[in-house]
């Protein structure tokens, strides 16, 4: 039987900012850069010590695609990100294995060149509202719990976790309540990438020899961050029915993806070629989750809305990506489940379009929701949530919040009209 206490304690209110950013991933990074350059006092809250989110933290610092097929379509961040890193297109749709110290680099100049205020190492604890709109966010730091005011606030945290203190409601997985499955990704080395064979060649075969203690033909694999040293990032493993939003569901399944990761790096010794010497260096610090709470949003996209091609009448920008849902259970069926899903693509040339109404959070007055907890179905969800997205909708929340304190108004009134002018200005 759970017990309860009433627990209450006066806490120092430490800053003050116009915009308060919750969550240092990319959606997050982009909103309080864009939110900054547009005249705003932004503070970002990160829970730990560096920028990048996933990419990061979890060991996945691949970035999809930032053009349609035919055109770049990730603009402003987006586009400053992909020229500092260095990045070329012959829109192919390609992906990039990037350099983790590289991105942090990055971000922390775009970060610094913009005048964000940063509180790193920083969690959000609670959030204080009167009539429908958020006052003030208690956070936990080194120094003890604390309090930061804002005008508006912007959910950049991957899990909705500022949304659901403030009291919106929201989605969670399929129509059974079951989100994709995550993955604990890891750093490799001794790896012959110029050798290397293609990843699952020979997945069955040791899966039959008793190799793998779970059925899981999916497997994304290990690729090339430092060729020339032979390192790179696997993605390899899932854990199956994970909450991310209870912390013993989490706890579990990353001691489980922890165990199995021994498997891989036997499998990849025995039966991958290019793969005789790899090492397993380490396993990431935070279990790589593909799929969260999803921000019941003044308009939820669906999957109807992947090959619509009129634009919404408040687009704050487009993308184009699979409807990549991973393995959402260890069988045969989970797998087709998998291909089926991420054989939902555009063609070349090919996009669907973001309403900013997608990121106004239902029932909360200054609060938007940037980055792969916004306003989506399950599947939509499985699309928008990589990072060159994050940026779009990052930079749209950024903006929409610029707007709504300069006028001194609820997210949800601000002017489409001037919205879509501060992002032409920001897509210079």
């Amino acid at each position: 039987m759970n017990k309860s206490l009433l627990y209450t304690k006066e806490v120092e209110v430490k800053f003050s900012a116009d915009i308060v950013v919750a969550g240092g991933g990319p959606a997050g990074v982009s909103a309080a850069v864009s939110a900054a350059k547009l005249g705003a006092k932004v503070y970002i809250i990160e829970q730990s010590g560096t920028f990048g989110g996933s990419s990061i933290l979890a060991g996945v610092p691949e970035l999809m695609n930032f053009d349609d097929g035919e055109k770049f379509i990730s603009h402003g961040f987006g586009k400053e990100v992909f020229d500092a890193l260095g990045l070329k297109s012959e829109f192919k749709r390609e992906w990039y294995n990037v350099r983790p110290e590289q991105l942090k680099r990055v971000y922390d100049n775009l970060i610094e060149e913009s005048k964000v205020n940063v509180l790193f190492y920083t969690r959000v604890v609670d959030a204080i509202l009167d009539n429908g709109e958020i006052k003030a966010l208690i956070l936990s730091g080194a120094e003890g719990v604390f309090a930061i005011e804002g005008k508006a606030f912007i959910d950049a945290t991957g899990s909705g976790a500022l949304s659901v203190l403030a009291g919106a409601e929201y989605e969670y997985g399929d129509e059974n309540g079951t989100p994709m499955s995550a993955t604990l990704c890891s750093m490799w080395g001794g790896v012959d990438f110029s050798k290397k064979g293609y990843d699952n060649e020979r997945y069955m075969e040791a899966y039959n020899n008793g190799v793998f203690s779970q059925y899981d033909t999916v497997l994304p694999g290990i690729k090339a961050n430092f060729p020339e040293i032979n390192v790179g990032f696997g993605n390899v493993g899932h854990s199956f029915e994970l909450d991310d939003t209870s912390t013993e569901s989490l706890t579990q399944a990353t001691l489980h993806a922890r165990k199995i990761l021994k498997q891989y790096e036997k499998y990849y010794k025995e039966y991958v070629r290019g793969c005789e010497n790899s090492v397993l260096i380490k396993s990431a610090d935070y279990i790589g989750i593909r799929a969260s709470r999803r921000i019941k949003c003044e308009y939820m996209l669906t999957k109807d809305d992947y090959f619509k091609k009129e634009s919404f009448y408040d687009e704050i920008g487009r993308y184009s990506y699979p409807i990549d849902i991973h393995p959402i259970t260890s069988d045969k069926e989970g797998m087709e489940g998998f291909s089926k899903a991420v054989s939902i693509a555009h063609n070349s040339g090919e996009s669907y379009s973001i309403p900013f109404r997608s990121l106004v959070v239902k029932g909360v007055r200054n609060l938007l929701v940037a980055g792969r907890n916004i306003g989506a179905d399950h599947y939509m969800q499985a699309s928008i949530r990589v990072i060159p997205a994050c940026y779009i909708t990052g930079q749209g929340a950024g903006a929409a919040a610029s707007i709504a304190v300069e006028n001194s108004v609820g997210v949800k009134d601000i002017s489409i009209e001037k919205l879509k002018e501060k992002l032409a200005s920001l897509c210079k």
